[in-house]
C-alpha cells in the first residue's frame, strides 16, 4: 500500500474513532440499547420473567418449568437475538402487571391445583440447587437486598424456596417496589445524559407538551415472602381479585410448607415510591463491582511485574547482545573467521536458528487463530469500554464477539499464510490449504465442545441447550464469513513480500544438547507471570459468568489485557453435578484454548522479532 493510501486510511480511522467518541459523549451517556419510556400515572407496566438460574448448577431452566402461575393470554416468548440465545436466556410473558403509580395489595394471582408427586420432586429439587427466579420490569431485572452485619448485599432476583430443618417452604407472595421519577419533558437532553446542554434548550409551554404528568421507571425491587393461604376461601376468586384477608409479608418469616396434594395459592403487591434516580444512572445498582480498589491493586501488582521483566530484558539485550554485537563488527575479517570456528552463545545457533519446525502448518494456523481470537477480544472490551455494548441490550456482548470474530477471519488468514511463506522462505505453495485450516481449526474446536456439551443440557431439559436451528445459522456464518474472509486474507497474505531471513540455514541440523531443565518446568515458570497479571481480574469475569452477577469495568479489563500482552512479549524475551461440572469444565476448556491461542500467538510473534532483530543487526557469514 502507498503511503498517501496508508496517510488516508489513517486518517478515515481516525475520523470515525471521533465520530464514536463524539456519539458516545453526546447521546450515550446512558448505556446503548434502550431509551427512556414515558408512562402516565394509570398506564399498565407488564413484567416479564427469564429463565431460572443457579449459582450451585449452571443449567437455566424455563420459568413455566415450575408451577407457577400463567398469564391470561398464554405464554408468548419475547424476540430474542443471538447472544440471548447462546446464554442461555429465555424471556417471557408474565402475570405480574402493576399501573403507573398506583399501590395495590393482596392482589391475587391463581392457585395451582394440588401438587402432583412429579412438581412436588421438581420444586424441592429447584430450591436445593438453590435457583433463582429472574423478573424484568421495563428492561430492568428485580433487585432483592438483603442485610448482614449492618451492610446490604445485592442479589439479582429472588430464591424459589427455602428449606428449613427439612421442610421445604415457597416463596408464593411476592412484593414489589418500584423506584419511578418524574419524566423531565422540558429537559429532553438532560434525561438523554447530555448533562450541561440542557440549559440550552427551550422550555415547552404547555401548548407542546402534555397536561398529565409523566414517569420512568428507575429501580424495581422485589421482597418474597412465604405466607400461608386459606384454599376455600379463593377457590372463586379470579385472576386479579382482591384476596379476602389482610397479607403480611414478613420476609423474616416463612408459613408456606410444600407438600405433595396439596394447592398453592400466589398473590403479591405493589408499591410506587419517587426517586432521584435519574433515567442515566437507574443502571448503577447492578453494574457497581464491588472491589475498586483491589481492581487498582491488580492494576499496579501487574506493572510492578512488567517493571521487573523490563529490567530483565534490558540486562540481557543492552549488556550481553550489544556488547557481542559491538565486538563482532569491530573484528576484521580474519579474526571474524578465527572466531566462527570457536562460536559460543547466541552465534552457536546461528545455522539452526530459523529452521522450520516439524508441523509448520501447525504452527501458522494457530498463530493465525490466535490473531483473531486476540483481536477479537481487543476490539470487544474496547467497544464495551466506551459503552456501545451494555448490560440493558442483553446477548449483545456475545453478539459482538461473535460479529468481530467473523469479520476479522481476514486477519487470521493473512497472518498464517505470510507466517507460511515466511517459513517456506517465499514458495507460495499450499497457502489456500494454510488459510482455510486456519479458518476452521479454533471453530472446529469450540463447535465439538458446544456440540458434545448441548447434548448434555438437551438431555437435562435446559433453556441453556443451543436450539437446532441456531446450530445451523452458526454454520452458515461459520462457512460463509469466516471461511471466505480467511481464504480471502490468505490471499493478499500470498502476495503480500515474505520475510527474508538475515541468515542462512545450514542443510545438515546441529545436534541438540541434553537440556539441563525439563520443558515443562520452563511452560510453567513462563506462563506464572501473565497468569499474576490477569488472575484477580479473571476472578471477577468467573464470578460474573458463574454467579449471575453483572460485569461492567471494561476500563479495567482493557487496561489488564494490554498489560498481559506486554507480560507475555516481555517473558518470552527475557526466558528461553456429573452434568453442571461437565458443562463448568467444557465452557472454561473452551476460554482456556482461546487464552493460550492468544497469548501464545504474542509470545512468537514477539520471540520471532527479536530473534529477527538480532540476526539482522550484524551480518554473519
Amino acid at each position: 500500500m502507498s503511503r498517501p493510501k496508508m496517510e488516508s486510511f489513517r486518517e478515515f480511522s481516525l475520523c470515525v474513532l471521533a465520530f464514536c467518541l463524539v456519539f458516545q459523549l453526546g447521546y450515550g451517556f446512558y448505556l446503548p440499547g434502550s431509551y427512556p419510556h414515558k408512562y402516565a400515572v394509570g398506564d399498565e407496566l407488564s413484567v416479564k420473567v427469564n429463565s431460572l438460574t443457579s449459582i450451585d448448577t449452571e443449567m437455566p431452566f424455563s420459568y413455566y418449568s415450575l408451577p407457577f402461575c400463567k398469564p391470561e393470554g398464554g405464554v408468548k416468548d419475547s424476540a430474542e437475538n443471538l447472544g440471548e440465545l447462546l446464554m442461555g436466556d429465555r424471556i417471557e410473558n408474565s402475570p405480574y402487571k402493576f399501573k403507573m403509580y398506583t399501590n395495590e395489595s393482596e392482589i391475587f394471582l391463581c392457585q395451582m391445583d394440588k401438587l402432583s408427586d412429579e412438581q412436588f420432586k421438581i420444586l424441592t429439587k429447584r430450591i436445593d440447587e438453590m435457583y433463582q427466579v429472574n423478573l424484568i420490569l421495563d428492561n430492568l431485572p428485580a433487585i432483592r437486598f438483603t442485610k448482614k452485619d449492618e451492610y446490604f448485599l445485592r442479589w439479582t432476583g429472588y430464591p424459589v424456596g427455602i428449606k428449613i430443618q427439612d421442610v421445604y417452604y415457597l416463596f408464593n407472595h411476592l412484593k414489589f417496589n418500584v423506584l419511578v421519577h418524574k419524566y423531565e419533558e422540558t429537559n429532553v437532553a438532560r434525561v438523554m445524559g447530555t448533562g450541561d446542554a440542557a440549559e440550552m434548550i427551550p422550555q415547552v409551554g404547555k401548548e407542546g407538551g402534555s397536561d398529565k404528568p409523566g414517569y420512568m421507571v428507575v429501580g424495581f425491587e422485589v421482597i418474597p415472602c412465604s405466607v400461608m393461604h386459606n384454599a376455600d376461601s379463593v377457590k372463586n376468586l379470579k385472576m386479579y381479585g382482591k384476596y379476602p384477608s389482610p397479607v403480611k409479608c414478613d420476609p423474616a418469616t416463612v408459613a408456606m410448607p410444600i407438600k405433595e396434594g396439596q394447592p398453592v395459592a400466589f398473590t403479591y403487591e405493589v408499591t410506587f415510591e419517587e426517586s432521584d434516580i435519574k433515567w442515566p444512572s437507574r443502571w448503577d445498582a447492578y453494574l457497581k463491582m464491588e472491589g475498586a480498589k483491589v481492581h487498582w491493586f491488580s492494576i499496579l501488582n501487574s506493572l510492578m511485574v512488567i517493571t521487573f521483566l523490563a529490567g530483565i530484558v534490558l540486562v540481557i539485550f543492552l549488556r550481553t547482545v550489544r556488547r557481542d554485537l559491538t565486538r563482532y563488527e569491530e573484528m576484521d575479517k580474519e579474526a571474524q573467521a578465527q572466531m566462527n570456528e570457536e562460536l559460543s552463545g547466541w552465534k552457536l545457533v546461528v545455522g539452526d536458528v530459523f529452521r522450520a519446525p516439524s508441523n509448520p502448518s501447525l504452527l501458522c494456523v494457530m498463530v493465525g487463530d490466535g490473531v483473531q481470537i486476540l483481536g477479537m477480544a481487543v476490539v470487544t472490551i474496547l467497544f464495551a469500554a466506551l459503552g456501545f455494548m451494555s448490560p440493558a441490550s442483553r446477548g449483545t456482548l456475545i453478539t459482538g464477539m461473535i460479529f468481530f470474530y467473523l469479520i476479522l477471519g481476514i486477519a487470521a488468514g493473512y497472518v498464517a499464510v505470510r507466517l507460511w511463506r515466511t517459513i517456506g522462505c517465499g514458495d507460495q505453495k499450499g497457502w489456500a490449504s494454510v488459510a482455510f485450516k486456519a479458518a476452521c481449526f479454533f471453530p472446529g474446536i469450540a463447535f465439538f465442545i458446544l456440540t458434545t456439551l448441548n447434548f448434555l443440557l438437551w438431555g437435562s431439559h435446559s433453556t441453556g441447550a443451543i436450539p437446532f436451528s441456531l446450530f445451523v445459522v452458526l454454520l452458515l456464518l461459520w462457512f460463509c464469513i469466516s471461511v471466505p474472509l480467511s481464504l480471502v486474507g490468505g490471499y493478499f497474505g500470498s502476495r503480500a513480500p515474505h520475510l527474508e531471513y538475515p541468515v542462512r540455514t545450514n542443510q545438515i541440523p546441529r545436534e541438540i544438547p541434553q537440556q539441563r531443565y525439563p520443558s515443562w518446568l520452563l511452560v510453567l515458570g513462563a506462563g506464572t507471570l501473565p497468569f499474576g497479571t490477569l488472575f484477580i481480574e479473571l476472578f471477577f469475569i468467573m464470578s460474573s459468568i458463574w454467579m449471575g452477577r453483572v460485569y461492567y469495568v471494561f476500563g479495567f479489563l482493557f487496561i489488564v489485557m494490554i498489560l498481559l500482552v506486554v507480560v507475555c512479549a516481555e517473558v518470552s524475551l527475557s526466558l528461553s453435578g456429573p452434568v453442571s461440572a461437565t458443562l463448568y469444565l467444557g465452557y472454561s476448556l473452551l476460554m482456556v484454548l482461546a487464552i493460550m491461542f492468544a497469548t501464545g500467538t504474542v509470545g512468537f510473534l514477539s520471540s520471532f522479532w527479536f530473534v529477527y532483530y538480532l540476526f539482522s543487526s550484524v551480518k554473519l557469514d
